[in-house]
């Protein structure tokens, strides 16, 4: 088959193109980042998410050439620091620190967010699964999830279930078992995981939604009786503990996320050498080891892989928050 002279320069034209823009690329990510990065946490220091961060802050540091500089910007849930990064400018310079309860669950229990996570956020990768546990207080009789369901049924006041917070994600893990088991709970929400861990501990509630970091050391001294875990697998941290899946509910599955995220319409080399630096230090050893000490499980993924999950998490997460009516508070 003959190829005339228009063809031929189409061809030329076109591999020019993609060369030019392979050129354009390795050059954008040699020579990223020429300054220092500021990672909002929209929450407080001192909690799992924001310890995270700064951990994968600063192995950012090491792996970029740049100073990673973390600003807390607490508020309204987390949504005041996300607004902050989603109205940045998408240069690569400003990244938040995502939390599934902010960017998933928060756009259905707030009336008005400033924010669209999906159009004004572009993922550069999951960080890792924190895995959720319920526990209950060493006086309350049950030793399972079904003897808690068993006697939740037989009071007619049902059963007090602290969480972080009204909307966060062990509420919403909370609001699930109710609707996949009719077990008879009470939604309690506090100001921090803190505050209704020390409830607990001190008897004035008989359970607990957490994540496995704030109750692990409470279980393993034999202060807190351990019912089940949230994930798919059992958590490495507590391999004795069963899941509600293998205690026979079935998919039931819900782990709480975190991860980076940039301003929308950030160049896509830049994703990609943030997304490259955060794999690396993902699928390290000494990363693995940090982050599973926090209680969260290290997950190497792609930005559209991410992207996929959080899409997925807004259908499934809004289900569950309309057909238990959760409000933010």
């Amino acid at each position: 088959m003959k190829i005339n002279l228009h063809q031929r320069m189409q061809w030329f034209g076109m591999s020019l193109i993609s060369c030019l823009f392979a050129i354009s690329l390795a050059h954008a990510q040699s020579v990223y980042p020429v300054k220092p990065i500021r990672l909002i946490v929209p929450f407080t220091p001192g909690g799992v998410t924001d310890t995270s961060g700064r951990y994968i802050a600063d192995q950012l540091s090491t792996k970029l050439g740049q100073q990673i500089v973390v600003e807390n910007r607490p508020g309204a849930s987390g949504n005041i620091g996300s607004y902050q990064v989603a109205s940045a400018e998408p240069d690569g310079y400003t990244l938040l620190l995502g939390f599934d309860g902010t960017l998933v669950i928060n756009p259905h229990v707030f009336e008005k967010i400033s924010f669209d996570t999906v159009k004004d956020f572009s993922p550069i990768g999951k960080i890792g699964d924190a895995v959720l546990i319920l526990v209950a207080n060493n006086n309350f009789p049950g030793k399972t999830v079904n003897d808690m369901i068993a006697i939740s049924k037989k009071d007619p006041q049902g059963l007090s279930y602290g969480t972080s917070g009204a909307g966060s994600s062990p509420h919403i893990a909370g609001e699930l078992l109710k609707q996949k088991t009719g077990a008879n709970l009470v939604h309690i929400p506090y100001k921090g995981g803190g505050q209704a861990m020390t409830d607990l501990l001190g008897g004035n509630i008989p359970l607990v939604y957490t994540a496995v970091a704030g109750a692990n050391q409470h279980i393993k001294s034999g202060r807190l009786t351990p019912l089940a875990v949230s994930s798919f697998q059992r958590s490495s941290s507590l391999p004795d503990v069963p899941t509600f899946i293998e205690s026979g509910i079935k998919d039931f599955e819900l782990s709480s996320w975190v991860g980076l995220l940039a301003p929308a319409k950030t160049p896509r080399p830049v994703i990609m050498r943030l997304n490259q630096a955060l794999n690396e230090i993902l699928a390290s050893t000494e990363g693995k080891e940090r982050l599973n000490a926090m209680g969260i499980t290290a997950t190497v993924g792609s930005p559209e892989k991410f992207s996929e999950q959080i899409k997925f998490d807004l259908t499934r997460f809004g289900a569950i928050v309309k057909n238990a009516n959760i409000k933010a508070e």
